[in-house]
């Protein structure tokens, strides 16, 4: 549903003038926005604003989890208050992606616009919101009965369509001579080294020793049995990259309202990856956040507090720590020695290929960052399908 609607153009558009506009002198932002919404701007279809809105709203709310108090008590409220956080999510979501769609028909593509009077141009502001809807809820269908999380999958699945082309071109700029062969070498051994280095970097963890104090109740002994924590190094996955590029591609968006060309030339070279400045800024910017939203995610994954009374209430207890406290101040010291390398780790991997891509001129656009999404949405996606195989192994077998 997602590649077909891929290429579902929005109404009363002309393609012939988006085409132009890409070449036009501005196109380091269109580029940029393009690449985030996984080649749908570019060819102006339904899905222009992708699933990027509800990533955006996602962060909003999680930001405002924390300093809002009723929303907070939402959150411990259990299912019924993640339903209400996700209805929540989505309106605002719906919002963001009319906000987008305003600014694409009446901002940069107002050129290539042919819908005349109140009601066509409602046509075509409402078939981006649409589609964003649409992506919506096919997302969080995958992620209720499907394998995996349904946003990621769709962004993977943006980015892995991208490939093809960005190969192609980059091949095509070897033949005429714009990029040497050194450089597609370099970039393609880098590439399967970040490969390599993200698959250990996700499957990596630390395993902390848990007792299980013997109890008796009745004339039965529980209890006494060892076990272990696993502290994943990269807990968050792939999800503070994804926020981080969501909240990256915010003065591209925001560009799109602004109508002296100057200063959206000014915008694509000190806020975007296509300028000289914007290509350090953004390096800078990506970094922080990423190790931001590992610190931010993984807090919210991982409560070490709930964690240790959980613990204490079963009669575990790790060995050579005391309950309560002690116990929640060493978990929370354990993580941070993974998740702050880990984190450092991601946002290098992160922002190296771009470096060596503007440095060596092939067109791998946002290749570090696809690249660590797609392997990460791959070794989730198969992490939950082993584990739906491994209930239904033993459903079967308790069944016989």
């Amino acid at each position: 549903m997602y590649r077909l609607g891929s290429h579902i153009t929005v109404p009363f558009m002309d393609g012939e003038a988006v085409k132009n506009l890409f070449n036009a002198s501005n196109q380091g932002l269109f580029s940029f926005l393009d690449l985030m919404t996984g080649g749908n701007f570019r060819s102006f279809t339904i899905f222009a604003a992708n699933i990027y809105p509800y990533v955006t709203a996602s962060i909003v709310l999680q930001l405002l989890t924390i300093a809002i108090p009723s929303l907070e008590s939402l959150a411990k409220e259990g299912e019924t208050g993640r339903k209400k956080i996700a209805k929540y999510t989505r309106y605002l979501a719906i919002g963001i992606a009319f906000i987008q769609a305003i600014g694409y028909t009446f901002g940069i593509f107002r050129g290539a616009v042919l819908a005349e009077g109140f009601l066509q141009n409602s046509v075509v502001i409402l078939s981006i919101v649409a589609g964003t809807c649409l992506l919506i809820w096919v997302g969080e269908q995958i992620t209720e009965h499907g394998i995996g999380n349904g946003i990621s999958i769709l962004i993977f699945a943006g980015i892995v369509a991208r490939f093809p082309v960005d190969i192609m071109e980059s091949i095509a700029r070897v033949k005429v001579g714009q990029a040497s062969i050194i450089s597609l070498i370099i970039f393609i051994v880098l590439a399967i080294l970040i490969v390599g280095f993200v698959v250990t970097l996700t499957e990596g963890e630390r395993r902390i020793p848990v007792q299980y104090a013997k109890r008796v109740v009745g004339r039965k002994m529980y209890g006494g049995q060892s076990t272990h924590i696993p502290i994943k190094v990269l807990m968050t996955g792939v999800m503070p990259i994804i926020f981080a590029n969501s909240l990256l591609a915010i003065p591209a968006t925001v560009a799109m309202f602004v109508k002296n060309e100057s200063t959206r030339r000014w915008i694509a070279k000190y806020l975007t990856v296509q300028g000289g400045p914007g290509t350090v800024i953004y390096v800078i910017l990506s970094v922080l956040l990423i190790i931001f939203f590992t610190y931010f995610y993984t807090s919210i994954q991982f409560n070490t507090v709930e964690y240790s009374k959980s613990l204490q209430q079963n009669g575990g207890f790790i060995p050579g720590i005391r309950p309560g406290k002690p116990t929640s101040d060493y978990l929370q010291r354990s993580l941070n020695r993974l998740v702050l390398p880990g984190a450092i780790a991601l946002a290098i991997l992160s922002v190296l290929p771009t470096i060596l891509t503007k440095i060596s001129g092939l067109q791998f656009n946002y290749g570090g960052t696809s690249i660590i999404i797609v392997v990460g949405v791959i070794l989730e996606t198969s992490r939950v399908l082993e584990q739906q195989m491994l209930m239904r192994h033993y459903k079967g077998f308790l069944n016989k």
